[in-house]
């Protein structure tokens, strides 16, 4: 089941074409990673979406609601983390979500839903202060939770875990991941081991055109400028002899007798490295290949 229909959106600010006749539909139980240099359109396309700025031209629709026709419909369906999370400092933890349900027509059981939406999110610890007080990764936590206050069927994240430490970044994608099991979650961030880990859609924007939409797993298969072999010898080899392998594009010395052996060619030249070793009587301790990582495929896709 479709539940975002983008059918051919182009946005221009002033002069500006941030968006180009984007079209894509996104499917109920999917995690999308929105990858995108900076200024690549990846927050305009998210503000379209949950109706908070108009297309210039094209429509979407959430659950066949169109989104310039019925933005109140969207927002009940729609939970939506901006990229600076805007929260009342003042306000306590559960008194700022207590107030955020209350903008949804027909809240009831506040007291339930805020005690297990805390519960969620981890917020338990920390709900009794103000939200100033709070830690990035508690604030961020608290973000969550107000786009997720209405139990909607879609979440929109933009960089949820920007500025976070590495213990906060754990916490907040495990969340993500629970989240993921009964949502449709559209994730934009510049974190690439955060869309390997996460997930299972990439869709990657450049100059306002979409330039990648499949899996992970089909993303790292695409062609690659080089690839990138790991060897370590035990005897002392010099570069030039390395360089002599045909198919090596450069040799790179990496400490000891370990090398970088790049190879502009598809070709597998693991086994012409150890026709190589063998015909000059050296050993060879380790031989690996370099996999292609997104951040990889990205630079590719957006140079």
């Amino acid at each position: 089941m479709v539940t975002v229909d983008i059918k051919s959106i182009t946005k221009y600010y002033g002069e500006q074409k941030a968006l180009n006749e984007v079209t894509l539909s996104i499917k109920k139980g999917e995690v999308v990673g929105l990858l995108g240099p900076n200024g690549a359109g990846k927050s305009t396309l998210m503000k379209i979406i949950t109706s908070f700025v108009p297309p210039t031209s094209g429509k979407v629709s959430i659950e066949g609601f169109d989104v310039q026709e019925k933005p109140l419909e969207i927002r009940k369906r729609i939970g939506y983390l901006p990229e600076h999370n805007p929260l009342y400092h003042d306000m306590y933890v559960k008194e700022y979500l207590n107030f955020v349900l209350n903008t949804y027509p027909g809240s009831k059981n506040n007291k339930t839903v805020i005690k297990d939406i805390i519960e969620l999110t981890g917020l338990g610890p920390e709900q009794k202060k103000k939200i100033g007080m709070l830690s990035k990764g508690y604030r961020q936590r608290v973000g969550l939770a107000q786009a997720l206050i209405h139990n909607p069927d879609i979440l929109i994240l933009d960089e949820p875990t920007s500025g976070l430490d590495p213990n906060q970044l754990v916490e907040i994608r495990k969340i993500i991941t629970d989240l993921g099991k009964s949502r449709t979650i559209i994730l934009s961030t510049h974190i690439m081991q955060e869309v390997e880990a996460l997930c299972n859609r990439v869709i990657i924007i450049d100059k306002g055109n979409i330039v990648a939409d499949d899996s992970p797993k089909n993303l790292s298969k695409t062609k690659r400028a080089s690839t990138d072999y790991h060897v370590e010898f035990k005897e002392v080899i010099s570069k030039k002899s390395l360089e002599g392998i045909k198919g090596i594009l450069n040799a790179k010395n990496i400490g000891g007798n370990k090398w970088l052996l790049s190879s502009s060619s598809k070709i597998d030249l693991r086994e012409d490295i150890f026709k190589f070793a063998v015909k000059n009587n050296y050993n060879v301790l380790s031989l690996s290949v370099d996999e292609q990582k997104m951040e990889d495929i990205f630079q590719n896709l957006t140079n």
